[in-house]
């Protein structure tokens, strides 16, 4: 007899590179306006500690899949944005051992229906329904990874047309800073996954659009609207 009243889903698995077995996702976590101009591009200009927002594991799109347009929206927005993968966790991990829990790093969309974004930040609600909703987390495959973090270029392009192209050594918080400050509000668990922001020209899509990414160094992401 079951143990469950009804079977559990199976946990959401992410490709890693030269491996056959895959990365399970426990959790994952986003950081908002982490790019200068980005910040700017949304209204802000400053240097507060970085704010997080989650995704459902289930989010996630592995490669090789196209995530679906979503309902309730009229203005579907990509964020490229490069993805730490953690081995390891803790709680208030301090900033020069936070590299210790990285198992490498992945390139990711954040896919993000600005319509009820804005009008949720207007009321002052949460952006659950803007940022968590199924299908808003393409990614590439992990690439394994020690040493220092990736401080490549980082760009998007849509139907072969380049929209974002920085670099993510312009990122505000860097990754070591980003994961201690997560590991002060979560315990922090091997499987989590945190999308570290993204730059400025963040814009819209529609169905059938082709979505190309890339961070040096890390990998590709590619999908279509569907």
């Amino acid at each position: 007899m079951s143990a469950y009243v009804f079977e559990p889903r199976p946990v959401a698995v992410v490709p890693v590179e030269g491996e056959s077995r895959g990365f399970p996702v426990r959790r994952i976590l986003c950081v908002g306006r982490n790019y200068a101009a980005h910040r700017r591009e949304m209204g802000g200009d400053d240097r507060d500690p970085p704010f997080f927002f989650a995704k459902p594991a289930d989010a996630v799109v592995p490669p090789g899949q196209d995530p679906a347009y979503p309902p309730r929206t009229e203005n579907l927005h990509y964020e490229m944005e490069l993805v730490v993968a953690l081995k390891g966790g803790g709680s208030d991990v301090p900033t020069e051992e936070a590299l210790d829990l990285v198992y490498g790093y992945a390139v990711g969309v954040d896919l993000t229906r600005r319509d009820l974004q804005t009008a949720s930040r207007e009321k002052g609600q949460p952006w659950d329904s803007a940022k968590g909703f199924d299908d808003s987390a393409p990614i590439s495959a992990i690439r394994r990874w020690d040493g220092p973090p990736p401080q490549g270029r980082i760009r998007l392009s849509v139907n072969g047309e380049v929209k974002q192209d920085a670099s993510v050594a312009d990122m505000i918080w860097n990754v070591p800073e980003i994961v201690s400050e997560a590991s002060k509000l979560w315990r922090l668990e091997a499987g989590d996954l945190i999308f570290t922001g993204t730059p400025e020209r963040v814009g819209a899509l529609k169905r059938g659009d082709r979505v190309e990414g890339e961070v040096e160094g890390v990998g590709r992401v590619a999908f279509q609207v569907v």
